[in-house]
């Protein structure tokens, strides 16, 4: 299978536009949150900063794309599988894996918010837009990521309930970068 991170952006759009399970909410959430990692590094290269760490998460979030959409298909084959041969255990593995890639993606994001939140606070001034975007859209990565850990797993599990409380707190941190950026 090809990368998403291979393919030309109109490509992308088609693949995720299609009439396939993948890639889909996962992907584009990790794909969101590498583009946000990729803002709050272009930030601060124009401030003079380091961009070691968010360059990881960047390539980190980039291949979560690709894992979430090996994950959802293999969870799509073994849930097949037990259909016809009545064996829960590998559709239920299957669906774990499919949840860890969510929970890592909401990991890096919620980082990656952080990071950016700091350019946007004390970066260059010029590029506190650009930073603020990046707020946002590793802000929207942890949400897409904690609704699919919720439907993954169910609301009550614990990995929901902290998955949730997370993706609340990254909003409240968007929230906040969004209105200091506009007082």
């Amino acid at each position: 299978m090809t990368s998403l991170l291979d393919l030309r952006v109109a490509d992308l759009l088609d693949a995720v536009a299609a009439r396939e399970p993948a890639p889909g909410g996962g992907a584009v959430a990790a794909l969101a949150a590498a583009l946000a990692a990729g803002l709050v590094s272009m930030a601060n290269r124009f401030s003079g900063a380091g961009a070691e760490r968010v360059e990881e998460l960047r390539a980190a979030a980039g291949a979560l794309a690709d894992a979430d959409a090996a994950a959802y298909d293999g969870y799509l084959r073994a849930a097949r599988s037990a259909r016809v041969s009545g064996d829960q255990a590998a559709a239920r593995a299957a669906l774990a894996a499919a949840t860890d890639v969510p929970l890592t993606v909401l990991d890096v994001a919620v980082e990656v918010a952080g990071l950016a939140a700091a350019v946007a606070a004390d970066g260059n001034h010029r590029l506190r837009g650009d930073a603020t975007a990046a707020v946002l859209m590793a802000s929207g990565a942890a949400e897409i990521a904690a609704v699919l850990v919720r439907e993954n797993v169910g609301a009550d599990d614990s990995r929901a309930v902290l998955a949730a409380a997370r993706a609340t707190e990254v909003r409240a941190l968007a929230e906040s970068v969004t209105r200091q950026g506009l007082a």
